[in-house]
């Protein structure tokens, strides 16, 4: 008889969309899940094995939280990456791992890396002040960007002329070369500790004009087979050079010559991964779990052409979250909602996102607009 032992813990620094998502892939193999979080009303804070509120900043408030558990990842990359290089010192198992971590907090590095690796990207210059940008202001137009602590379209700067110079980051970053970019696309991949690696079908990014913020997804990308050969190679260079276990979301441009250049990564599911829940075979959620615990790597193919909008708060509306045009939405076949446990809403906060699939590529488009229009988030 087979002797009953107990699954290892796997602990999530960040409590919030990506963790929710990730938990519920993680009900289907009985996978115990600990949690951490600043915010002690995380979307995940009723989802989970073990809730803990604290810092994902403070070295010891991480170092607590990892010691109780067998393998440690994360949902988001600002996280104290000095206190898992002591846990993986110790014997615990962190993907994606540290260094890496550290590696990808600063955009500058990662520019500096892709350039080392000989992995095509924008050119850039290193600035260390708002003075320095302004010394480079022949390198117009570029784009400005802060080394650390950027996040979903923040700290981040559009430097068309020099009349724009004033915007510029008065701290250490970077000026990227402004990319005159016919798409902009995504390329998931994952590797387990046992190096096996799978790649998802490139996907296309359609970014809303003022937050920076993808508004819609659509998959497959509207690429040539070339192109989609070519993003994918890059996308498997990046996580082998780089020696990664986990999924790694690579952003990229596809410019009017037909070059993929990357333009970040992010060591986590991602939004461009939301559609594969119902759209792929294997979700990005789903394949995070079995690329952290070592589990075989699920088929990544795309099941039907699909379309992501994320569901982002209306501007002018703070405070309870209020759901409209949910039940018109969900009428429509094929239309999935999924929104994430957030009681407030704020403009363009992330409350949700709605996957729509259909077989016609050519009707994705209208209808995700059609969807984009119906539901809307606003506050009591």
């Amino acid at each position: 008889m087979a002797q009953q032992t107990q699954s290892p813990i796997l602990g999530v620094l960040g409590g919030g969309q990506l963790g929710r998502m990730l938990i519920q892939s993680a009900i289907n193999y009985n996978q115990d899940i600990h949690i951490l979080d600043p915010d002690p009303n995380a979307p995940c804070k009723d989802l989970c094995q073990k809730f803990a509120v604290g810092s994902l900043k403070d070295f010891d408030t991480v170092y607590a939280f990892g010691k109780e558990c067998d393998v440690i990842t994360v949902e988001i990359e600002s996280v104290n990456a000095e206190a898992l290089i002591q846990l993986e010192k110790e014997g615990k198992k962190v993907y994606p791992q540290p260094q890496i971590l550290k590696l990808i907090q600063d955009k500058r590095e990662q520019k500096q890396f892709y350039k080392e690796q000989g992995i095509p990207t924008a050119e850039f210059i290193l600035t260390e002040n708002k003075a320095e940008v302004i010394h480079n202001k022949g390198f117009l137009p570029a784009v400005n960007k802060l080394g650390k602590e950027g996040y979903d379209g923040r700290g981040v700067q559009l430097l068309r002329t020099e009349a724009d110079l004033k915007n510029a980051f008065d701290a250490p970053g970077l000026l990227e070369k402004l990319i005159d970019f016919d798409k902009e696309i995504a390329v998931t991949v994952a590797r387990n500790e046992s190096g096996d690696l799978i790649v998802y079908p490139a996907v296309e990014c359609a970014f809303h004009p003022t937050a920076n913020l993808v508004e819609f997804l659509f998959a497959p990308a509207d690429i040539s087979a070339e192109v989609e050969q070519k993003a994918k190679e890059i996308a498997k260079e990046v996580i082998l050079k780089l020696g990664m276990v986990g999924i790694l979301a690579v952003e990229m441009f596809v410019t009017k010559e037909g070059e993929v250049l990357v333009n970040e990564i992010a060591p986590r599911p991602h939004n461009s991964g939301h559609h594969t829940i119902e759209a792929n075979f294997t979700s990005q959620f789903e394949q995070h779990l079995r690329s952290v615990m070592n589990w075989p790597l699920g088929n990544p193919d795309l099941r039907c052409p699909a379309a992501m909008i994320n569901l982002l708060g209306e501007e002018g509306f703070t405070g309870p979250a209020i759901v409209e045009g949910q039940d018109e939405a969900i009428a429509e076949k094929g239309v999935y909602i999924h929104m994430y446990g957030k009681k407030l809403t704020k403009p363009f906060r992330k409350m949700g996102h709605v996957t729509v699939l259909d077989e016609d590529v050519s009707k994705l488009k209208t209808k995700a607009m059609k969807i984009k229009g119906i539901i809307k988030i606003k506050s009591v």
